[in-house]
């Protein structure tokens, strides 16, 4: 993809979001490798944002995050580094047919920083490749006013860490090609959205 008539003013910015804090986690060289790959496609600048780098513990604002009336900093700096994104790729393992709780904690932490952006999912895992997790976040998202694209990566850590190291495979690589085909286009029409609301209430 030709990126080259995009400023850094009308770039879209995608942040890649790994759900897993998990100690000894296998999301962490599949993120690296989707950066790469993203990187690679263009369209976008890719940003990693690792949730174990943020410290957000138990949700702990006693306030609803729809009045963004804030009381914690760490709760402002995620907020202020999910505000800065266009849309998002979600890279969730499955954990008993669903999400980890670290990455439904870090969702439930904002609101209005969420909303009419665009999201692709990653997910992983044993037999069914992660795909109950993905079918969960799609019941989450809707609530947070984001669009899911329909295209989807599902990967089964059978197959790509069979030996032991993450070894993708061709069909993966075409799949991250067209969820993020999907996902800049849907970006960039959200963006849009957000312009056109921002302008009914100036």
């Amino acid at each position: 993809m030709d990126a080259t008539n995009q400023t850094p003013s009308t770039q879209l910015r995608i942040g890649i979001i790994l759900g897993s804090t998990r100690p000894g986690r296998r999301g962490d060289k599949l993120a690296s490798w989707l950066l790469e790959r993203a990187n690679s496609y263009g369209g976008a600048a890719y940003q990693l944002i690792d949730l174990a780098d943020y410290e957000l513990g138990n949700l702990d604002e006693p306030n609803n995050p729809s009045l963004q009336n804030y009381q914690h900093e760490h709760t402002r700096r995620w907020g202020k580094l999910i505000d800065s994104f266009d849309g998002y790729v979600f890279i969730t393992p499955e954990y008993n047919h669903s999400i980890p709780g670290a990455l439904k904690n870090a969702l439930d932490y904002v609101y209005k920083e969420w909303n009419d952006k665009a999201a692709g999912i990653v997910c992983y895992g044993g037999w069914a490749s992660g795909s109950r997790a993905a079918e969960t976040l799609r019941i989450i998202l809707p609530e947070l006013q984001i669009a899911t694209v329909r295209a989807q990566v599902c990967v089964s850590t059978h197959a790509v860490f069979g030996t032991g190291d993450f070894v993708p495979t061709a069909s993966l690589t075409t799949s991250v090609e067209l969820m993020l085909a999907q996902l800049l286009a849907w970006a960039k029409g959200m963006r849009n959205v957000r312009e056109e609301k921002a302008s009914l209430v100036a």
